[in-house]
């Protein structure tokens, strides 16, 4: 089981601004929080080091990059070799945002986009091309109605 961390109002203070303004830097989160640089820095170290906060990176718009189409694939897979040849051949697909195993009647769920439907189809082409995957069913994402957010957590 993972180590879970408890966190107070600080660490929540510090990652709110973190999320509304990825930029900014250990300076201006002290001056903003009221605390020295340096328990800002010892802050933001230990939630790295907990592993409570992953990274720094830009969050990139698949959409503004032309990937317009978002989908989502269950995949049933035979059970002899596992998981793992499958998720290490979706590692390789540029496409596949994200892969989970799942309970229920799948075994895989991967978020995936593609530039338009017909390129949707040699997306998943190109999944189910590797042995293991025994069945596909997709669902084409219309509309985001909640964008992936974890910050209300750390609120509750």
């Amino acid at each position: 089981m993972d180590k879970v961390y408890s966190i107070d109002d600080l660490d929540v203070r510090l990652l709110r601004l973190l999320a509304a303004e990825p930029r900014i830097g250990v300076l201006e989160c002290s001056r903003r929080l009221g605390v020295a640089r340096g328990t800002a820095q010892a802050r933001l170290d230990r939630l790295v080091e907990r592993g409570v906060l992953r990274g720094f990176g830009p969050e990139l718009d698949p959409v503004a990059l032309g990937y317009g189409v978002m989908a989502f694939i269950t995949l049933e897979i035979r059970q002899r070799r596992g998981h793992q040849p499958v998720a290490e051949h979706l590692a390789g697909i540029p496409e596949v945002l994200e892969a989970h195993t799942i309970t229920g009647s799948g075994d895989m769920m991967c978020r995936i986009v593609a530039r338009s439907n017909a390129d949707l189809q040699r997306v998943i082409d190109e999944i189910v091309s590797v042995e293991g995957i025994v069945r596909a069913s997709t669902i084409i994402a219309l509309e985001e109605q909640i964008h992936y957010r974890v910050l209300p957590l750390v609120r509750a």
